[in-house]
């Protein structure tokens, strides 16, 4: 029986999770080749790259959408989530650990200026030029649609589905909304649509069988929205993790995010303090914001 363990300190989100499973071990390129089977790679390119988060060495995952020209932030999900956090990257005392390898995937090869992301190592290009960029918002039944259709494996599509079924039930109760008529924001279903089929994939891929996690953290404060000023956890993240029990933090900032509850909650057989276990392998994904005083990971342990 393999077991892997969400050592959720710093929160969840799922950028993070997608980072900490390739850290662990997951293979980058079988990841991207999967993600291929939902055929919309002409809208994204994927990067990931060793950054060093207060001493913790940890795999940064990023999704750049193709026709915005520049790396969104991970953690602006749906049309009533965060637009200011693709300004807080905290990249300066990085940059110095990143330098050394290159290992480029390439999937179609083209020339392509990457002045926006001369930080990362590892690229996943798929152009496609052809297409037209009609992607304002997705809806919940397209996003199911597109991956019942795929030829993902089916407990890939059993996860991934369950996932986004319990974050658009909590949109659509925060917003008044019957499922069918759930939207995604761009940038948010783009993102989503990677994270949640990225964590499906990674799983299958890594053959765990049983998923626990510590409680999950997620942080204090106030967080500017497209709808205004919201407490943190935002309501729809609330809504997500009922029934998963929630830790106390004093971090003034969205320590955890829908995608990364809608995760969470969905995989999660059993949350408790650290399981006994042999353990086998160990990953660190990084989260987009720097905090002074603790590194913002996300630790998995995948042990028998």
């Amino acid at each position: 029986m393999k077991t892997l363990y969400f050592d959720c300190f710093s929160g969840i989100s799922g950028d993070m999770v997608i980072g900490a499973l390739l850290d662990a071990g997951g293979d980058p390129q079988k990841f991207v080749e999967e993600l291929m089977k939902l055929q919309f790679e002409d809208e994204y390119e994927l990067a990931w790259k060793k950054v060093v988060k207060n001493g913790i060495t940890s795999t940064k995952f990023d999704v750049i959408l193709k026709d915005e020209g520049h790396k969104q932030s991970h953690e602006h999900y749906h049309d009533h989530e965060h637009v200011h956090h693709h300004h807080d990257h905290d990249h300066h005392h990085e940059h110095t650990h990143d330098h050394h390898h290159h290992e480029h995937i390439h999937t179609h090869d083209h020339s392509h200026a990457h002045h926006h992301n001369h930080e990362q190592d590892h690229h996943s290009h798929d152009h496609d030029h052809g297409h037209n960029h009609h992607h304002s918002h997705r809806a919940y039944k397209d996003i199911v649609k597109m991956i019942e259709e795929s030829e993902l494996a089916t407990e890939v599509k059993e996860i991934s589905l369950k996932i986004f079924k319990k974050i658009g039930e909590a949109e659509g109760l925060i917003h008044g909304l019957p499922l069918e008529k759930v939207h995604f924001h761009e940038v948010g279903a783009v993102d989503s649509i990677i994270d949640i089929v990225g964590a499906a994939i990674l799983l299958h891929q890594l053959e765990i069988t049983s998923v626990k996690s510590s409680p999950v953290p997620v942080g204090t404060g106030k967080i500017h929205i497209d709808h205004g000023i919201y407490p943190v956890p935002a309501p729809a993240t609330l809504e997500i993790l009922k029934g998963v029990p929630i830790e106390q933090s004093d971090i003034r900032f969205e320590l955890t995010t829908p995608t990364g509850a809608g995760i969470i909650s969905v995989l999660t057989d059993e949350f408790c303090s650290f399981p006994s276990m042999k353990v086998a392998a160990i990953g660190y994904g990084a989260g987009t914001k720097t905090f002074k005083d603790r590194p913002n990971v996300l630790r998995v342990i995948i042990g028998e």
